[in-house]
């Protein structure tokens, strides 16, 4: 019957010619009539909402007077005939004040001991506990089971709670050291809240006299029986590899979070349990967007999920972004390395094809060694080259300090041999030495001593210069085009994602604005492979 309802349900959720409603748009409509009346809270609202559907708990960190119990009566009209309980915590409350008194009448005629629960916690679909950490014990460990499994246990009696969704506030964070750290973890989405800062918002919540309690059109509303419903098909939600392999990238990435504000590297603590719920986060998102698969367009959000302290929050955003693209940026990588050992190949190319030339030239008595030196024969230990074409664009020696500067180091290739290079600018080996250069038709001046340059001997033929290595056949301009379409299509199927704030879309806009640069002086490089 179960997997009847289930087929039905999906039939009309996911069938592209259907004129019902789209989940997608029911749920932006939804929204909309959550946000009527409060300002600059649309992220609290998504996520909550995000949250209930998911089964999940979040909790609002701000100062008092920013609205964080009107997020918890907003997300009470988002269900139809739900019950709500609020509570502000203190560290005089007691169990009976939040999961109800104990029935004096039921313990004098049956001797039971049960809690009369009706109108507290455990009869409730939306609960807001305020100044959660003031909690006494007693109460914070039956919260571990309430959040974690929607059991309580009353008397002899375990109930199955009704309960969507648990908002708890605070405007500060767990204590170290009292044993909180349980608790926080039950908390799988956490979102820092403030004042209203744009001033025409502002001025709008100061002369809107909107009823704190707006309720939503019926119509959105979510009833009983479709959040079973869709509980169900939730659990039947795909979750796509691409997924797992931005995880695995993020899981890494979390073991030196290098905070904000800091050069600090810090280790960021995400327990099993939270990659599960998070897991069980990313289906949700993707049922209420009509897929069926979770991928990665659903990731961003879940930053919101991975930090511990609020100055870890923008570093593991961005970590979550990159991991979004880390793909596209690994092959962007490998296709920068092929084309900087291409260029090298075709400038190679070019020095051989010029070295042949200048065997006809002023030069061409001289002899070529490896294809690219002329040889010189009376330097240090006789194993000292000049490069071929550095030498021939060398200005006339005429008097000392009046030539060009060069450089003269070991060859890293060849410890056994000394390498002298026209200077301009690049970067050399580690103890290169600089030096003045000038030649005539028979020298090379280093520092105005002169150093015979090898001829060949009378009837000896030139060694023809060959071009060492060869230049890959790809199609360097469409691989970066068709990565270029990718990475657009993925930021357009991101920017999507109704579970974004403003701020998260423009941080992914600096974020590709870095990634799209990269791309343009890849770009450039190519030219170089066409000269």
């Amino acid at each position: 019957m179960a997997t009847d309802a289930l087929r039905s349900y999906e039939s009309i959720i996911f069938a592209p010619e259907s004129n019902v409603l789209k989940m997608k748009e029911r749920i932006q409509a939804l929204l909309q009539e959550m946000n009527r009346g409060i300002y600059e809270k649309e992220t609290e609202v998504m996520l909550a909402l995000l949250a209930a559907i998911a089964g999940e708990s979040i909790i609002i960190l701000g100062p008092p007077g920013v609205a964080k119990s009107m997020v918890a009566r907003r997300l009470k009209s988002a269900f139809r005939d739900a019950r709500s309980f609020e509570y502000l915590m203190s560290r005089f409350s007691t169990p009976d004040e939040i999961f109800g008194p104990v029935s004096i009448s039921l313990l004098k005629s049956s001797d039971k001991y049960e809690r009369a629960i009706d109108g507290y916690l455990p009869t409730a679909d939306v609960v807001f506990l305020d100044e959660i950490w003031k909690a006494g014990p007693a109460i914070q460990n039956t919260l571990l089971t309430v959040i974690n499994e929607k059991l309580f246990r009353n008397g002899e009696r375990e109930i199955r709670l009704p309960l969507k969704l648990l908002v708890a506030a605070s405007n500060e964070l767990p204590a170290q050291g009292e044993g909180l750290e349980a608790l926080w973890d039950r908390f799988l989405v956490r979102v820092e809240t403030g004042c209203v800062k744009n001033q025409e918002s502002f001025d709008r919540m100061l002369l809107d006299d909107t009823d704190g309690d707006v309720a939503c059109d019926s119509k959105w509303q979510v009833t009983d029986e479709e959040y079973v419903e869709w509980s169900e098909l939730i659990r039947g939600i795909a979750v796509a590899d691409s997924v797992l392999g931005c995880i695995h990238v993020i899981r890494k990435a979390l073991g030196a979070v290098t905070l904000t504000s800091s050069d600090e590297h810090r280790q960021v603590y995400v327990s099993d349990r939270r990659w599960k719920k998070i897991v069980k986060l990313l289906r949700a998102s993707a049922f209420l967007q009509d897929r069926k698969v979770a991928d990665v367009t659903d990731l961003l959000p879940i930053y919101h999920c991975l930090w511990n302290e609020p100055d870890e929050r923008e570093a593991i955003r961005r970590i979550v972004i990159r991991s979004l693209f880390a793909e596209y940026g690994t092959e962007l990588a490998k296709m920068k390395l092929a084309v900087e050992a291409d260029i090298k190949v075709t400038r190679m190319q070019g020095a051989t094809r010029r070295a042949k030339a200048a065997v006809q030239n002023r030069d061409g008595n001289k002899k070529i060694f490896d294809s690219f030196y002329y040889h010189l024969l009376d330097h240090d230990t006789g194993n000292t080259y000049v490069f071929m074409a550095d030498y021939q664009r060398m200005r006339d020696y005429k008097e000392e300090r009046t030539g060009q500067l060069g450089v003269l180091y070991k060859d890293p290739k060849d410890g056994r041999r000394t390498i002298i290079r026209g200077y301009d600018g690049a970067d050399y080996p580690e103890g290169a030495r600089q030096v003045v250069l000038g030649r005539d038709d028979d020298y090379l001046y280093i520092d105005g001593v002169r150093f015979e340059v090898e001829t060949l001997r009378p009837g000896e033929k030139q060694p023809v210069p060959v071009a060492k290595g060869r230049a890959t056949e790809r199609d360097y301009h469409a691989e970066l085009e068709a990565i270029g379409d990718r990475v657009r299509r993925r930021e357009a199927d991101i920017a999507a994602n109704i579970f974004l704030s403003e701020d998260d879309r423009r941080e992914l806009g600096d974020y590709l604005k870095g990634l799209y640069k990269e791309m343009a002086v890849t770009r450039q490089e190519l030219e170089k492979l066409d000269d």
